[in-house]
């Protein structure tokens, strides 16, 4: 093999680690061909040539920008880290920002700060592997498209869930499985107050699960019914419910 092929089998393995470098290697690769097959085109020929050459870059802008704007998070790999942790710390805040933005409640750099130590701490808990449903959590919500992101920053760290979005389901599942905690919201097709329909059925089944409303409301009088009813936590916040359930989660692992 000689020695340029070889340079260049190795610069496109430290490309490949990222997305960054895989866009770098990928406009390298067209540019190559493309100049590889000029030659042997008619000037008819390579006029479409031309046009493509001189489009590409623009394009290859236009989604690189896209990406900076919208998927910041997704342009580094875990390499590109001093260890993974960093990696997991930073797709997790970012993943957490982007729900409360949903949500118009952006994130501050305390709130930032906060998820990053939750995570940190999160991240050093593994459960053994006779009990798996101590990673996982269910959540019952009768909309769960709109908690993408949210489960997205959970599985960040290595936790799993399981979807029901109907109290009867919710009950279902938890008759033949058990899980670290339990986020459920509150008002569903069942009725405004469903979410309470469900902790008060656990409870005066002693099923003892830590639950949490993921609701619309972070009002202290809603916060004081959850704790009366038996539950864990109420919030309308993507961080602090984020820093609830880890630290239950945590909790649920040390036992």
């Amino acid at each position: 093999m000689s020695d340029p092929v070889r340079s260049f089998g190795k610069i496109a393995e430290k490309l490949a680690r990222n997305p960054l470098g895989i866009i770098a290697l990928f406009i390298v690769l067209i540019y190559g061909l493309a100049t590889a097959a000029t030659g042997n085109l008619t000037p008819s020929e390579r006029l479409p040539l031309t046009w493509f050459l001189v489009l590409f870059p623009v394009l290859v802008l236009v989604f690189f920008i896209h990406l900076v704007i919208h998927h910041s998070d997704k342009l580094y790999g875990p390499s590109d880290f001093r260890d993974e942790a960093n990696f997991m710390k930073l797709k997790t805040a970012a993943l957490l920002g982007a729900a409360a933005a949903k949500k118009q409640n952006p994130a501050t750099d305390e709130d930032i700060g906060e998820i990053v130590d939750s995570v940190r701490v999160a991240g050093g808990a593994q459960p053994e592997r006779d009990a798996e449903w101590k990673s996982r959590i269910l959540w019952v919500d009768d909309r769960p498209e709109n908690n993408h992101y949210e489960r997205q920053a959970f599985e960040a760290i290595g936790l799993q869930f399981t979807l029901a979005q109907s109290t009867d389901e919710a009950l279902e599942k938890l008759t033949n499985n058990q899980y670290a905690a339990i986020i459920s919201d509150m008002g569903r097709r069942e009725g405004p107050r469903e979410g309470y329909v469900l902790l008060d059925r656990l409870r005066s089944e002693g099923n003892v699960t830590p639950l949490f409303f993921y609701a619309s409301s972070n009002a202290p009088e809603h916060k004081r019914e959850t704790l009366d009813h038996g539950g864990q936590g109420c919030t309308n916040n993507p961080q602090e419910l984020f820093k609830l359930v880890t630290r239950a989660v945590i909790q649920r692992q040390s036992t």
